[in-house]
This record gives structure tokens, sequence and C-alpha cells, in this order.
């Protein structure tokens, strides 16, 4: 289930990342999970471009305004072979996945690259 692949990065099944993205969710404390609204979560293979290993896509919740309406939901990818090809083991996955997924949720919430930066989860 886990171990290393021929390329030389961390590996976990497929099931296992969709899962660790889930268990990264359900760790979202409370009062900020009932914040989030109209925004979905995927998980795909590859990034659109190299470097990424999330992407937020969508109107942050600090510039939606009362016209903000009948919109598609904002749009969460987590890409699992980048995060695969800088973890170390299975357990640097579960961290990297954590660390990824509250930084696009972060996007959500109005947050933009430098202050997540400067929090230490850029």
């Amino acid at each position: 289930m886990a171990g290393m692949a021929d390329d030389g990065s961390a590996r976990v099944s497929r099931e296992k990342f969709d899962d660790l993205v889930s268990a990264a969710l359900d760790d979202i404390p409370p009062e900020l999970a009932r914040a989030m609204d109209n925004v979905a979560v995927f998980v795909e293979d590859e990034p659109p471009e190299d470097g990424l290993l999330g992407l937020y896509e969508g109107v942050p919740l600090t510039e939606r305004a009362s016209s903000y309406a009948g919109v598609l939901p904002d749009r969460i990818t987590i890409y699992r072979r980048p995060i695969r090809a800088i973890s170390t083991d299975a357990a640097d996955i579960v961290q990297q996945v954590r660390i990824t997924v509250v930084h696009e949720l972060a996007h959500h919430f109005g947050i933009d690259d430098d202050r997540l930066d400067e929090l230490g989860w850029g």
C-alpha cells in the first residue's frame, strides 16, 4: 500500500490518497467547515502546470457580493503525483496533503499566498 515508486517518489494507492484528502477536510475546525460555502474538492493525478500541489479556482468568500448567486461551486483540486514526488514516505504524504488542503481552503477564505507564507502555510 505504501512504499517507493520506481521513480523514487513516495507511493500510496489512489484510494488511500483520496482518503487522506477526506481526512484532512474532516480535520478542519467545525467553525471553519460551517463557513465554507459553495466549494467542491477534487483529486487529480497531474496539475495543469508544473510546481502545483493544489489549485483553488473560484470567488473567495471575502470577494462575494450580494449579487453572488447561481454560480458553479468554487473548485479545489489536490494533485496526487506532485505531492508523491516531493514526499519521502507515506507519513510525509499525509503531512503534504494536509498542508495543501489547508493552503487551498485558505484561498477560499480570501487569504493570499503572501499571508500564507507569513503564517507558515506557503
